[in-house]
């Protein structure tokens, strides 16, 4: 099979497979791998044409990609994060922790994580500054946001120092907060003429789309604002398959038998104590407490897993 093909991501001046690494499964918050696991899963990737790995100080799978980098070159490799730093403190710590435990000195791309509006904006604005500073000092190439919100997007267009932009973008426009699929791809193709690199998450709906994964491949991949698309992955069968997919291969049926498709679900074990900790990771309003018992809006929940993070007694699991 041929490699993914590779492509400029906006005016960076990076050049990242069609096919972006989405690393959330593989950590705690999902699968759980190990280092090692998850390390060989990467670079079975790179094999494939994948240079690019989308990661976040939250999802704790930075020992991952230090165990793949002991194999792939580092200048062949691109790798974005993301924290929820908001003063020059915390976005030092993010950084410092990111090149520590990756074992890199250089971030290719470092991400506002979540962000809503100018607003949210303006409240990580000396985050923002300091990520710039590093990145005329050589420890970044570039800096952007992650976002589920329009508004965010547009709050970017205003703003040349956002280089890159990772909002949610699926056929159902599931998980957009604040309007609907067609108002997201407005703005993100005037972020396209500006420039901006723009890598997609959530083309399968963090799992919800599955049923309907080959028209919604389908819908991300024709999209000329896209430079590249974040898929999440936890073994090699998922990898080869969304690889052929990327290359508009036919997929091979016995390969598909071996990978449930099927809708995920957030589970909630009966140990829970409905402590409400989780709901301060949940920006999608998918959980609620009714009657001392947390309950799940399946309508609203992208399966991100964030909410488990916030867990003590590690009730939560995508499942």
């Amino acid at each position: 099979m041929e490699k993914i093909d590779k492509q400029k991501l906006g005016d960076t001046g990076l050049h990242v497979s069609k096919m972006c690494f989405g690393s959330l499964t593989m950590g705690p918050l999902q699968s759980n791998l190990s280092p090692q696991a998850g390390g060989d899963l990467i670079i079975y990737g790179f094999d494939k044409g994948i240079n690019f790995i989308d990661t976040a100080e939250l999802y704790e799978n930075y020992a991952h990609i230090r165990e793949a980098l002991k194999v792939i070159k580092r200048e062949d490799y691109v790798i974005a994060t993301k924290s929820y730093a908001y003063s020059k403190e915390t976005a030092e710590e993010s950084l410092k922790k990111a090149m520590k435990e990756m074992g890199t000195d250089v971030i290719d791309i470092f991400l506002l994580h979540e962000q809503e509006n100018e607003h949210t904006l303006r409240g990580h604005e000396e985050a923002l500054h300091y990520f710039i500073k590093m990145k005329e000092k050589g420890y970044i190439k570039a800096v952007g946001l992650s976002t589920h919100h329009i508004a965010a997007v547009k709050a970017a267009l205003k703003m040349k120092e956002i280089e890159v932009l990772h909002p949610i973008v699926n056929i159902n426009g599931l998980g957009i907060q604040d309007g609907n699929i067609e108002e997201m791809l407005d703005a993100l193709k005037t972020a396209h003429q500006m420039g901006k690199g723009i890598y997609a998450m959530k083309p399968l709906g963090g799992g919800n789309l599955l049923k309907n994964f080959k028209a919604s491949f389908d819908f991300v991949l024709k999209l000329p604002y896209l430079h590249s698309i974040a898929v999440g992955m936890q073994n090699i069968n998922e990898i080869d398959i969304n690889a052929a997919i990327f290359k508009g291969y036919e997929i091979d049926e016995e390969l598909m038998s071996q990978v449930k498709i099927e809708d995920k679900r957030l589970n909630i074990a009966h140990w829970c104590e409905a402590c409400g900790k989780c709901l301060e990771g949940c920006s999608h309003q998918a959980l609620t407490i009714k009657n001392n018992q947390l309950q799940v809006d399946h309508s609203k929940c992208v399966l991100c897993g964030y909410c488990s993070k916030y867990c003590p007694q590690f009730c939560i699991k995508v499942v």
